[in-house]
């Protein structure tokens, strides 16, 4: 029920995502608690580096430059600015910082020279670095890599199929080529997707099936609800059903056991009850803070509340690493001469 595959067919990926829902649940959970700390929670916080006047189409996203939503353009904020948001992220429990810059493509340039130096500076406060930057080069990554980055965000955000309906100014082989890029540079993979964009069962289905069927299952999957905001070309799209949310959350744990499944945007919509499902269905992460980039997001202290209603934990930085280092040195006492 837990194995490794990277060999998944769309027929056994429905098979799981059509089972009824609490049913999915229960056999989420199973997986869940075979895999990870039952009740364990890692706690990220995102911080926009650089907002707005990107050149990108993405239909969902207030910072493209061709939509008009209000989101007041920024330049790249100061290091600085940038580790004293950190350390107010460390207090208030969060154990990995990402930093988002609204970019096509990271350029090399002085900007990426100052977040080379971001990420080492953030480093210091034993933290996981994470960044999402757009697409990169395997050099690019490397630098990354060198510097520190613990984990790189780069989403697929639905099908293959689907994919032209949401964003025309880059391809999926794009999005699939900066992920392995980062996969070569030894930094750690995080990527999902969006649900709400106007996609089918069969696009979920078909975005699930390109993250499991990956030569290495994304160490860290987020599951995003689509927010609509106003200027955007899906601002009239309904807000994801919570069922749906937690079928996709079930399903993904399922299909990639020791991965975490992050619930992601789309979380300031839910009550406590309803993310205590999720976590129940194999939900192990979460960002925490006011703000997701420029979209809304549960403060910390009502996360805080929640985790002390429903009896979670929160996970230390770097717990996956020292576990499977752990794993290896039990191997070598155990193997013989």
């Amino acid at each position: 029920m837990s194995d490794i595959r990277n060999n998944w067919t769309t027929e056994e990926i429905r098979a799981i995502y059509e089972r009824p829902l609490l049913q999915l649940m229960m056999d989420a959970a199973e997986v869940h608690k075979a895999n990870h700390k039952f009740g364990e929670v890692q706690i990220s916080s995102l911080l926009s580096i650089k907002t707005g006047g990107c050149t990108e189409d993405c239909s969902y996203c207030p910072q493209a430059a061709r939509f008009h939503t209000g989101v007041e353009v920024h330049a790249l904020l100061k290091t600085e600015q940038v580790v004293t948001a950190a350390q107010a992220a460390k207090e208030g429990g969060a154990s990995r910082f990402c930093m988002g810059a609204a970019w096509r493509e990271v350029r090399d340039n002085r900007d990426f020279d100052r977040v080379i130096e971001m990420v080492k500076e953030v480093n210091k406060l034993d933290m996981e670095v994470c960044c999402t930057l757009g697409m990169l080069t395997t050099h690019q990554a490397k630098r990354l890599a060198e510097a520190g980055l613990y984990a790189y965000n780069h989403n697929i955000d639905t099908s293959e199929e689907h994919y032209s309906e949401v964003i025309s100014t880059r391809t999926y082989d794009d999005r699939l080529n900066t992920i392995d890029s980062v996969r070569k540079a030894g930094i750690t993979v995080c990527s999902g997707g969006i649900i709400g964009l106007g996609e089918t069962d069969e696009d979920r289905i078909g975005m699930l099936h390109t993250l499991v069927n990956m030569p290495h299952h994304p160490e860290s999957v987020p599951i995003n609800a689509l927010v609509p905001v106003e200027g955007t070309p899906l601002a009239d799209n309904k807000r994801v059903p919570f069922d749906e949310l937690v079928r996709m959350v079930a399903t993904a744990r399922i299909l990639m056991p020791k991965s975490a499944v992050r619930l992601s945007a789309g979380r300031l919509e839910l009550s406590i009850a309803e993310q205590g499902m999720c976590f129940m269905a194999g939900a192990n992460s979460i960002f925490a803070g006011d703000k997701l980039l420029t979209t809304g997001n549960p403060e910390f202290d009502i996360d805080k509340e929640m985790f002390r209603v429903l009896g979670l934990t929160s996970k230390a930085a770097f717990a996956d690493r020292k576990a499977t280092t752990g794993e290896k040195k039990n191997q070598l006492q155990h193997e013989p001469c």
